[in-house]
């Protein structure tokens, strides 16, 4: 501990208590049904970074622990804890938090609706009158917390179904806050940890808002096999995938490569595709992002999308591959639910 650490924890009142007493107080109050040993971890914490564990900026999360083979509690950061430090080492402000256009979505047979994305900006004093703005933008999809349990439900946790807005801008506040104060950690806070899954320790899922383990991940099922190529897709394709070796768009092997990410194929298929005919017997379906949209939209299952998207790589720009990819993405969920 540093000389300004030992400094202000000794002005801290809380800190000034016997332990005994801060330890009833503590488990009375902030931290009820908490193990002992806990608290003082919480309590160690405070003291090592001058903080007052009365205002609880830190979260007793119990995890579980595989080469234990049991639950054990994790010291977490709440965002409050990363505010305070920032306080300390120049922050000269927050933004209010920015949300993306509302979109109204079923998850896990709940419907909710919620904001795309959040972005928030931290500013922070580098010299004698230089403020750098530091900005996060973070999605609501890619950290809300889920139900889990027995049922495995993808469906968002209370916490996220009754604040969808504040539960994203927590998020992305700590992002920003990290970007602009590195040196105060990289741990994720408990908000941003809930309902996720901790490869560390063996693929526990956590509601941090009440620190219960609600779901052991199970191992991960084996890859299915994927289907063979049929012949009759193959005849329709082959011609213009000829025309796109041609061009020089793509090699023989790339695309043979992106065709068995979805399927297998057969040695004569293989080879059917790396010979290039003197002319082509038939005319080469079009390749454009319209024409591909339009075969995506009219597929009637995932093997007819799958011979659509097959045609993607094709296009020579990256920016209708991607909205094509999306778009992709999209249909394969509508016609996985119908």
């Amino acid at each position: 501990m540093n000389a300004v650490t030992k400094h202000e924890a000794a002005a801290l009142p809380a800190l000034q208590m016997t332990e005994a007493e801060l330890m009833k107080v503590l488990q009375s109050s902030l931290y009820p049904g908490a193990n002992p040993e806990s608290i003082k971890m919480v309590l160690g914490y405070c003291r090592a970074t001058g903080l007052d564990p009365m205002q609880k900026p830190v979260h007793i999360v119990p995890m579980w622990d595989s080469k234990a083979g049991c639950n054990r509690d994790v010291v977490m950061p709440g965002i409050g804890l990363y505010r305070t430090q920032a306080a300390r080492t120049g922050c000269a402000g927050v933004s209010e938090p920015e949300f993306g256009p509302d979109v109204t979505d079923t998850l896990g047979g709940q419907q909710i609706t919620y904001p795309v994305w959040c972005r928030v900006t931290v500013k922070r004093k580098i010299g004698p009158g230089e403020i750098v703005e530091f900005t996060a933008k973070e999605f609501w999809k890619e950290n809300y917390a889920v139900k889990g349990g027995k049922e495995r439900s993808i469906a968002p946790n209370a916490m996220w179904t009754k604040r969808p807005y504040g539960q994203i801008a927590k998020c992305a506040e700590a992002q920003a806050l990290r970007k602009a104060f590195p040196e105060i950690g990289s741990e994720p806070t408990a908000d941003e940890m809930a309902g996720k899954t901790l490869n560390d320790f063996d693929g526990t899922t956590i509601d941090a808002s009440t620190g219960e383990v609600v779901q052991k991940a199970a191992p991960p099922a084996p890859a299915p096999a994927l289907p063979p190529y049929s012949a009759d897709r193959f005849a329709e394709n082959l011609s213009a995938w000829h025309k796109v070796i041609a061009e020089g768009r793509k090699t023989a092997d790339q695309l043979i490569a992106f065709i068995e990410s979805k399927n297998t194929m057969t040695e004569e298929q293989k080879t059917a595709i790396r010979t290039q005919p003197a002319a082509a017997s038939t005319p080469a379906p079009e390749i454009s992002a319209p024409a591909i949209k339009a075969r995506m939209d009219a597929a009637q299952d995932l093997e007819q999308l799958d011979e659509a998207a097959s045609l993607i790589p094709n296009l020579p720009g990256l920016a209708d591959q991607k909205a094509l990819n999306t778009h992709y993405m999209a249909r394969q969920d509508e016609l996985t639910q119908e």
